[in-house]
Formats: structure tokens, C-alpha cells, sequence
């Protein structure tokens, strides 16, 4: 981690991409202390509130984002059916189950809620985003390898065999992209090990869509896709943007190659970090890895005449773009 530059350059950038309500506590002292602004996801049932009240309580340094991840769609039920009837469909779906996964489904059961519908759901996402003028649709998406943990809340989780179909993800996603889309709302795409899947979710939801698609803009968080298959989505899609985490994307070398590969108007920063405290300084050493990569100059300090635009410069207006512009031309 590298010293943070002075609050008159940290006031000009935002994560795009962050969960600060993860943390079972979020101290009055840390949100004033915060020299950025930040787009505060949901996850699951039980943070849509707690991202509304701090959004409510900080309206001027917090975007929220309501939604709910692939991890935890498996929690939602297409109709109303029963708790054993539902995840018995999605954990023990072939004609003769493993004997270790039925005994793993019998461990699990008793320790999952009770599926919420997705009507329900829908109901309680729309109610939110209204509330939120500038609200976006996040974190939603697609996870081909995320098992489902026996206690996702433990200290050191034990997964069960069990991995949330694709199938059942996709009709959770869509069905509330389509909602983001009625309403003119971006959204934070979470896509691990989803590369084809994403990209033929892209192509669906601009023919589904049409003008409507192009009207909101979409950022691939954690952007973790080729650099080739980055530069076919940058070329089809007007309205898609990626944003970058060292917590995720410095795992992989790939990752200083995907930056160089993003045109210098897509790319945004985000620290997908789950403590408040930490979110400036992860999301600045991001932008320090992509001012290296393009050959940016960095800003220490911030001046309104600049004969070269810096990264920070660049970033905000990237966001600023993605934020407030409309992709139909």
C-alpha cells in the first residue's frame, strides 16, 4: 500500500464497487473520515436495508446499490413451493444423486432459510430504487464455481458439494435486469467463470431491449474476462464499462493486460473491499496500477488548469459518463 494523496485529489474519486455494510458495524467516525464516495452494494435479504439507511444517512459520499448476488440466489424460489420441494430442485435435481450429496443436502437443509419468492423480491428491489433517484442494480450476476457454504456466516466456512445451476441464476438476474432496465438503472456485474455465459447474457439483453438496453450502462466489477474477449464486448456494446479491484483482479496476471486492452473511456476503479475504513486506499492503489499501465501521469496534488489530464481526471469523468450518459446514439 503507498501513501494517499491529499483530500483535495481523494475527493474526486469513487468506488465503484464496495460492500461496506458486510461489516457488523459502520462508525460514524469512519463515514466522516471517508475522502471518497463509494457505491455501497446489496447482496442478499438481510443487507437491502442496512445499504438504505446508510445511503439515507450519507446521501452526498454514498451511491447505493440494491440487488441480489449469484451466491445467494439459491435463497429464491421462481413460485411459491416449499422449503424441502425448493432446494431439493436445485441440490438434487438428477435421477440418482450421489449418496455423499444426499446426505450433504440432509446436513443442509435444516440451516437454510426459507426461499423467499422472486415476486417478492421484485417487489421489495423495486420499492428501493424508486426511493433512490440515483440508485443502481448491484451486486447481481453469474457464478459458475461458488459452492454453497453449510454457514455462510462462520469463520471458516464448509462448503457442501452444492453449486447454484445457471440456469436458476439466469432467471434470477434477468428478471431483475429487466426491472433496471424499466427503470433507467445501471447496474454492477459480478461474472466469475462466466465468460461465454456473460457474454450471451449481453447479446440477449440488448435484443430483448433494443433502445431501452442502450439507455443504461452496465459495469463488469472485478472484470476478470480476456483481454480479447474484453475488446468484443467494448466493441458490440456502447454501454458496457469495467471496473478493477486489487483484491480480485491483482490474483492474476492477466489483469495488467486487460487494463491496457480497455479504451481509456471504459475503464473505472472500485476496491471490493468490505471495510469502509480501507475503501480509499484500496480503490487509489487500483488507479495507481492503471495510471502505470496506460502511462498516465498520477495527481499528488489537484489543479484546475493542467495542460495533462491525469488518472484520477480521467477516471472521474469516466464516471461521470457512465453515471449520467445515455449509450443511444
Amino acid at each position: 500500500m503507498s501513501e494517499l494523496p491529499p483530500r483535495s485529489v481523494l475527493e474526486h474519486i469513487v468506488d465503484l464497487h464496495c460492500h461496506p455494510t458486510d461489516a457488523p458495524h459502520i462508525s460514524a467516525e469512519s463515514i466522516e473520515r471517508l475522502p471518497i464516495s463509494i457505491c455501497a452494494m446489496s447482496s442478499m435479504e438481510s443487507d437491502q436495508r442496512r445499504v438504505r439507511e446508510l445511503a439515507l444517512a450519507n446521501p452526498t459520499k454514498v451511491v447505493p446499490c440494491f440487488g441480489y448476488h449469484p451466491w445467494f440466489s439459491h435463497r429464491i424460489s421462481i413460485s411459491p413451493t416449499s422449503k424441502d420441494d425448493h432446494y431439493r430442485s436445485l441440490f438434487l435435481n438428477s435421477p440418482l444423486p450421489p449418496e455423499r450429496n444426499i446426505m450433504a443436502f440432509q446436513q443442509l437443509l435444516p440451516l437454510l432459510p426459507d426461499p423467499v419468492t422472486l415476486t417478492d423480491i421484485l417487489s421489495e428491489l423495486r420499492r428501493n430504487l424508486e426511493a433512490f433517484p440515483e440508485a443502481m442494480l448491484g451486486e447481481v450476476g453469474l457464478d459458475r464455481v461458488f459452492r454453497v457454504p453449510y454457514d455462510y456466516y462462520a469463520e471458516r466456512r464448509h462448503l457442501t458439494p452444492f453449486v447454484v445451476p445457471l440456469d436458476h441464476q439466469l432467471i434470477i438476474l434477468e428478471a431483475q435486469i429487466d426491472l433496471a432496465v424499466e427503470l433507467s438503472r445501471n447496474i454492477s456485474l459480478h461474472s466469475v467463470k462466466s465468460q461465454l455465459g456473460t457474454v450471451d447474457l449481453l447479446d440477449k439483453m440488448k435484443a430483448k431491449h433494443g433502445d431501452k438496453w442502450l439507455r443504461i450502462n452496465l459495469d463488469l466489477h472485478s472484470c476478470g474476462v480476456s483481454p480479447q474477449t474484453w475488446r468484443d464486448i467494448e466493441r458490440k456494446h456502447n454501454n458496457v464499462f469495467m471496473s478493477l479491484s486489487t483484491v480480485i483482479n491483482s490474483r492474476s496476471l492477466n489483469h495488467r493486460a486487460l487494463i491496457a486492452a480497455c479504451s481509456s473511456d471504459r475503464i473505472l476503479a472500485e476496491s471490493d473491499f468490505n471495510d469502509i475504513n480501507s475503501c480509499a486506499q484500496r480503490t487509489w492503489d487500483i488507479i495507481k496500477t492503471i495510471a502505470e499501465v496506460k502511462g498516465w501521469p498520477l495527481e499528488m496534488e489537484w489543479s484546475q488548469d493542467v495542460e495533462e489530464w491525469g488518472t484520477v481526471r480521467r477516471l472521474e469523468r469516466n464516471w461521470l459518463t457512465f453515471k449520467t450518459s445515455r449509450s443511444l446514439l
